[in-house]
């Protein structure tokens, strides 16, 4: 790219705001040029705004220190500094979903950490190493939201990302049945254990909307265009649970499969380690030079190990084996606010610079 693109944050004070703040300093692709939050928090500097709750393990990049925050409500003052945005706001869906049209129809894209749109028909939701076929649905996005520029394009929930992937790779063998049970850090409430001291010592079995959330979305994801919008694939049925533990970052998952024509593990294993999409090809800065890592060793993979590897942008498995009810079992692990959350919106947004979506 011959110069950076600009790039306001929605929700920069949130904790996913934050991770945003922290990944996108020094960019090679995107310079941060705008901060932008509530009414309540704008006129502030984002130093002032984020003071006695700034929850990133690494200070706050020197370059927002001092912009002062504008509110989310005034489009026009974003779309004079910015390019694009990323948008991780806290808000009722039904106020996200017009806050992210209301942005997009000002020819502002949209990158999106929030639920809202995910199943928006012409709203492609996104792991780029699986479908990034999914973004020629923007141009029929574009002529219904009346736009030239302007379009919205979603992260998936960061549970999936901890199974989806290996998953994947397999579905040309007739993946038929998948349970999956996921264990999911604190982080992903947004929270850390200062905040959250109920959590220390402690297991919650129910986390609202996620299981829905975890048995969909992997089926859009899997989906195919047709005449400008994503059907969701059929045939495929997942049941889960999803269980908060006390755990900073990383959500892992177990995870039962069968096949209408079971492969050998051995393929299974040749099938994991292939598996690269266009990030790993176009060498994207925020992705990983392995997309999934397969742990051999029989205690991994294990959070404090894995979710830092490639910068948490990678997926980690481990212990495949075949099972007395299903055709295979095995253990997933992904890191949830970085691939799971702000690091995946990123590599979204590389990858729709590199392809023209944001010019």
């Amino acid at each position: 790219m011959r110069e950076k693109l600009k790039c306001a944050v929605i929700g920069a004070t949130g904790m996913v705001g934050q991770r945003f703040l922290t990944l996108l300093e020094n960019h090679p692709y995107f310079q941060v040029t705008g901060v932008v939050a509530s009414p309540r928090t704008a006129g502030k500097t984002y130093e002032e705004a984020v003071s006695g709750r700034w929850k990133m393990a690494v200070p706050i990049p020197e370059e927002v220190r001092k912009m002062v925050i504008i509110n989310s409500e005034n489009i026009d003052e974003v779309k004079a500094i910015a390019d694009f945005v990323f948008c991780a706001v806290d808000l009722p869906k039904d106020e996200t979903r017009a806050l992210e049209e209301a942005y997009a129809k000002a020819e502002l894209p949209v990158i999106s950490n929030n639920s809202a749109h995910r199943w928006t028909s012409d709203v492609p939701m996104v792991i780029p190493e699986i479908n990034d076929n999914h973004l020629e649905v923007i141009e029929s996005q574009r002529k219904r939201l009346g736009t030239t520029k302007g379009f919205i394009a979603v992260k998936p929930n960061c549970s999936i990302q901890s199974y989806v992937p290996m998953l994947t790779p397999l579905l040309k063998y007739g993946l038929k049945k998948v349970l999956v049970t996921t264990y999911q850090a604190i982080s992903g409430a947004g929270k850390n254990f200062e905040t959250w001291p109920e959590m220390v010592d402690n297991i919650i079995p129910y986390i609202g909307g996620e299981e829905e959330k975890s048995e969909t979305e992997p089926l859009k994801i899997w989906g195919e265009v047709r005449s400008g919008t994503i059907v969701p694939a059929k045939d495929i049925v997942i049941t889960t649970q999803c269980i908060r533990v006390p755990v900073t970052d990383g959500h892992t998952a177990a995870v039962f499969m069968s096949f209408e024509n079971t492969p050998p593990r051995e393929t299974i294993l040749e099938e994991w380690a292939g598996f690269r999409g266009v990030p790993q090809i176009l060498e994207l800065p925020s992705a990983p030079k392995q997309f999934i890592t397969y742990c051999e060793e029989d205690n991994r993979p294990q959070i404090k190990l894995e979710r830092n590897l490639y910068n948490g942008m990678g997926i980690s498995a481990g212990r495949l084996r075949p099972d007395t009810l299903f055709d295979y079992k095995f253990v997933g692990m992904s890191h949830n606010t970085l691939r799971g959350a702000a690091g995946g919106a990123v590599l979204i947004a590389e990858l729709l610079a590199r392809q023209g979506y944001l010019d």
